[in-house]
């Protein structure tokens, strides 16, 4: 399936790329997605697909430094930057299907952009899907790395260097990192801003505790290298309220491409569809 593409100004007047997926039926709601560090939202053609398939409309910005949207590969100037940025991207959504119920999807990075967006805005939205959330690194920074990071982040905070990410860890399926490796919109790069900004706000995502503002669907790979499990184990039992939390045995990092995708977007669809009613 083919996406329209878009242009979403946020709150500086930064032009954000986006792309939008649009269902051959009913639209029975919208979708705000948010893709992972150094990727972009060409990659989820087939989740989209999978959800177009099943009514529901989405919509998915690259975020500053990603993909098509112009900036230092892997920096974003700040955390509240990017909650103006999915502000914006989800009153995007809102105006291209009004009256529509609204969800939040984000992946890796993205899941701890919108869990932070959840727990400090709470959204008038109707749920949010979060699979793998970087609340933590897989692998701890090593000291040396951190203390550039510090240095750079007060000195030179759009400073970039290699992210880290365990690129064979992302599928079971070994083509899907290969073809990571082999997109030219995909990188490697983190700013020190980004990647310690990352860090700290996923701290202090893990000890946030209480009930969630809306519907939250929670997942995780057991056998994720790329993010820390234990960290989103920590948050899953600290938090209350709607929270259903699924962990996939054996699984890794991408779960919309592992093997077993189609069964992940079923329990989303199936999610969102109690939801609805």
């Amino acid at each position: 399936m083919t996406a329209s593409e878009l242009s979403i100004s946020s709150v500086d007047g930064k032009q954000l790329f986006t792309r939008e997926w649009k269902p051959n039926r009913e639209t029975r709601a919208v979708i705000t997605l948010i893709h992972g560090l150094g990727e972009h939202s060409g990659r989820y053609d087939h989740v989209a697909a999978a959800l177009n398939a099943a009514g529901y409309a989405v919509m998915a910005p690259d975020l500053r430094g990603h993909g098509h949207t112009e900036g230092i590969r892997g920096h974003i100037p700040s955390y509240e930057i990017a909650m103006e940025d999915i502000r914006c991207a989800t009153e995007e959504a809102g105006r291209h299907y009004p009256a529509l119920p609204q969800f939040l999807y984000g992946h890796s990075l993205g899941g701890n952009l919108v869990l932070y967006y959840l727990l400090t805005r709470k959204p008038a939205l109707r749920g949010a899907i979060v699979t793998s959330p970087g609340l933590a690194p897989g692998t701890p920074v090593t000291g040396l790395k951190l203390a550039a990071a510090r240095l750079m982040y007060r000195v030179i905070p759009a400073f970039t260097m290699a992210n880290g990410l365990d690129m064979t860890g992302l599928s079971r399926d070994p083509t899907v990192s290969q073809r990571a490796k082999a997109d030219p919109d995909y990188h490697s790069q983190v700013s020190a801003r980004l990647g310690l900004d990352a860090i700290n706000q996923g701290a202090w995502i893990q000890n946030q505790k209480g009930p969630v503002p809306i519907p939250l669907l929670l997942m995780q790979g057991s056998a994720d290298r790329v993010v820390n499990l234990a960290a989103t184990r920590r948050f899953a039992g600290n938090i209350t309220g709607d929270v259903t939390y699924k962990e996939w045995d054996g699984w890794f990092h991408e779960l919309h491409n592992e093997p077993g995708q189609a069964e992940v977007f079923q329990t989303i669809i199936t999610w969102l569809d109690a939801k609805l009613v």
